[in-house]
């Protein structure tokens, strides 16, 4: 049976993706951490790149013990996909051997549960345009952001996309749930 691999990034209205935490602040609430943690439950692989790894190694290794993000994210085996990293990799990693996409499809025919592939930009773009991501779910914030880097760019081909699913919540967000169309 092969495995899931979703991807759920936050996304201003001017389609930002990058560096949530600076404009989505007052827009999260209790729907959007329910949501998280459903996303999040049956997930028992998690694909990461090289800075947000970075980061979040930094930061979730410290942070307090009764986080549930926490929780979930120190534990759980993580995949990370680089070209600078070498050697063996601290906090249950492991450096993503050969094409990132040729690495997630061979990681979804194990066994496990789903795969959550959470960042960076343009890892998730390369994955979902490569067809490794199944489902990808946009949380717009009603937030425009100015600058950013944006999941997709000028650099993106013509893509057409199936809406899977869809929601509102009470803070004004968007939940947009998407997967490559099949015959396009």
């Amino acid at each position: 049976m092969t495995r899931t691999t979703t991807a759920h990034l936050f996304y201003s209205l001017n389609g930002v993706s990058e560096a949530p935490d600076q404009w989505q602040f007052d827009a999260f609430g209790q729907e959007e951490g329910e949501r998280m943690g459903a996303s999040i439950s049956t997930v028992s692989d998690v694909v990461i790149g090289r800075k947000l790894w970075s980061e979040w190694r930094d930061y979730w290794t410290s942070a307090a013990a009764d986080d549930p993000f926490g929780d979930f994210i120190n534990p759980i085996p993580k995949h990370v996909v680089s070209s600078t990293l070498t050697g063996d990799l601290d906090w249950n990693s492991t450096l993503v051997d050969g094409d990132a996409i040729d690495y997630v499809n061979r990681l979804k025919d194990g066994d496990g549960g789903d795969i959550a592939v959470v960042g960076g930009v343009e890892t998730v773009r390369s994955l979902f345009l490569g067809g490794a991501i199944d489902l990808l779910t946009l949380t717009m914030h009603p937030a425009i952001t100015g600058t950013g880097r944006r999941l997709f760019d000028e650099s993106t081909p013509l893509t057409r996309l199936d809406l899977v699913d869809s929601g509102a919540s009470s803070r004004g967000n968007i939940f947009l749930t998407y997967r490559l169309k099949a015959d396009a």
